[in-house]
């Protein structure tokens, strides 16, 4: 039963994301306009070691800023989500918790693929948490202790696989259904998790319509609950995952579609949709 103590507080907030360059893989801290990205020896969970190589973003791709042992989402966790797809109250519906798969995460600009047997295939654009150390058993007020930092992600789901299954593993858990990005924000201080903007953009035959409009302030709990909540029964790695939840205007997507999850201070999250 443990977990770390503060051991960022003494790192300058900066951006990780990892990048693909004509030398391979390589996480690299971002410049806060988004257009260099400067490669790191090692990981953003430790303090970053510069190689000295330096690329412009425009001449990378932007791949996943995190490889997850798992994703530990919290679901139902927006009243007015859980009235819009359970028609039920959260009163009757609580949060819930459920893991997406490492093999689901894609990262920015990569197609979401759907296969035949996955239909009613809609997005959910939410904020996500990057763990920064091994953590079990966190007190909700200990949560910026065990954060690197916050991210977007894409909870893609399969509605008629959600409820013909009877439980989410395969609804949400299919190959591409995570796509994460742009990148990790560290400057924890700098957001109001209470007060957060999220949107999702929907581009169907050419015609781009906001879709989610929402707010953080509809969550039903707040990031440190969800941590203390998940980590009495997991223990969460660093580059771990945890999925905080969709607010309604979620909408089904179709091949041919492209899907941008929007959140200020993170970025822009958008990904195509294809067939498997």
């Amino acid at each position: 039963m443990y977990h770390l103590p503060i051991r960022f507080g003494m790192l300058l907030p900066m951006r990780f994301g990892r990048i693909a360059t004509p030398e391979g893989m390589t996480f690299a801290v971002i410049d806060d306009e988004g257009t260099v990205a400067k490669a790191i020896a090692g990981t953003p969970y430790t303090e970053p070691e510069y190689t000295g190589k330096e690329y412009k973003l425009e001449d990378v791709r932007l791949l996943a800023p995190t490889l997850p042992s798992k994703i530990v989402a919290v679901g139902r966790n927006y009243a007015d989500h859980v009235a819009e797809v359970f028609k039920e109250s959260a009163e009757h519906l609580p949060p819930t918790i459920f893991i997406k798969p490492p093999t689901a995460v894609v990262g920015p600009g990569a197609p979401i693929r759907i296969p035949d047997f996955a239909t009613g295939v809609e997005f959910e654009g939410e904020l996500a948490v990057v763990i920064g150390v091994p953590c079990k058993n966190v007190k909700a007020k200990d949560w910026k202790s065990v954060v690197r930092g916050v991210t977007i992600i894409n909870d893609v789901s399969s509605r008629d696989l959600q409820f013909s299954d009877g439980q989410w593993a395969r609804a949400k858990g299919i190959d591409t259904f995570a796509p994460l990005g742009p990148w990790i924000e560290t400057d924890l201080d700098k957001f109001d998790f209470s007060d957060l903007p999220i949107k999702a953009h929907l581009t169907h035959d050419g015609t781009t319509e906001t879709k989610q409009d929402s707010n953080s302030k509809q969550m039903i709990m707040n990031i440190g609950e969800m941590i203390e909540w998940v980590t009495q029964s997991f223990t969460l790695l660093p580059g771990d995952v945890m999925a905080t939840g969709s607010p309604a205007g979620t909408a089904e997507m179709v091949p041919g579609d492209f899907i941008e999850v929007e959140i200020p201070g993170i970025g822009r999250l958008g990904n195509p949709v294809a067939r498997a």
